[in-house]
C-alpha cells in the first residue's frame, strides 16, 4: 500500500495540482463571515521570504506517515505544530533548503531521503513567507533527535487518520483581535492548524484522490 500510494504521488506531483481549493479547506477565516469564500492571498511586491518545508513520509510504518514537529515556545510560531523548514539561505534549491532544516531540528540523515516532487507553495501575508513544501519519504528506519533550541518534539501521523472528518474539528479562537473560525485537526494534544495544516490538506486531497482510483 505505501508503496502504491507513493508511486502514484510521484506521478501527480508533475501534474496542475488542486492548489488553494485544497488549501483553504484548513484555511481560519473571520467568525463575521457568514459564507466564507477566499481570495488568492499573493506577496503585493518581491520582497517576500522565500522558505521550504519537508513533507516527509515514513515509509516503514504500517502506513505512510507524515513527520511533524512540535516548535520550542519562545521561537517564532512556538508552541506550533509543524513540518521541518525554515528560510533559504544563499543559492539553495527547494530541496536543498527543505533537507537542510530538516536535518538540523530532527538529525534527518539526508541521504536516505527520496524525494518526489513539491506541493503547491503557500503565501503566508502575516509574515511574508512563500513557503514551498517539498515532498519526500524514508524507506530507513532511523531515530530522531530533537534539536531543542528549535524542536521540543517530534512525532508522525498517519495521512489516513487526516482523511474524512472523525479528527477534524472547528473552533472560534481569537487572532489578531478578531474572533476566528478555525479548523484543525485534533491528533496531537496540541491542535494542527494554521498554514501547516493547509499544506497538508493538499496531500490529503491527493491521498483520497488515489482512494478513488
Amino acid at each position: 500500500m505505501q508503496k502504491s500510494f507513493l508511486t502514484f504521488l510521484s506521478r501527480r506531483l508533475t501534474l496542475p495540482l488542486p492548489g488553494s481549493e485544497a488549501q483553504n479547506k484548513m484555511r481560519p477565516y473571520p467568525k463575521s463571515y457568514k459564507n466564507p469564500t477566499f481570495k488568492s492571498y499573493s506577496p503585493k511586491s518581491d520582497s517576500y521570504r522565500n522558505s521550504s518545508v519537508l513533507a516527509l513520509f515514513l515509509n516503514w510504518k504500517n502506513e505512510p506517515e507524515i513527520l511533524l514537529t512540535l516548535r520550542t515556545t519562545g521561537i517564532k510560531h512556538g508552541g506550533q505544530i509543524s513540518f521541518p523548514g525554515g528560510g533559504q539561505e544563499g543559492n539553495e534549491t527547494h530541496e536543498e533548503t527543505a533537507l537542510r532544516e530538516a536535518y538540523e531540528e530532527t538529525g534527518l540523515v539526508e541521504e536516505n531521503v527520496q524525494l518526489l516532487g513539491r506541493l503547491s507553495p503557500l503565501y503566508v501575508d502575516h509574515s511574508n513567507n512563500m513557503v514551498t513544501p517539498v515532498v519526500g519519504f524514508l524507506d530507513i528506519e532511523q531515530k530522531f533527535q530533537a534539536n531543542p533550541n528549535e524542536v521540543d518534539e517530534i512525532f508522525s501521523v498517519p495521512i489516513s487518520k487526516l482523511s474524512g472528518d472523525h479528527f477534524l474539528r472547528k473552533e472560534e479562537w481569537p487572532l489578531r483581535e478578531t474572533s476566528y473560525v478555525v479548523p484543525f485537526w485534533d491528533v496531537h494534544r496540541v491542535p494542527l492548524w494554521g498554514a501547516t495544516s493547509m499544506m497538508l490538506s493538499e496531500l490529503v486531497v491527493l491521498h483520497d484522490e488515489w482512494l478513488n482510483t
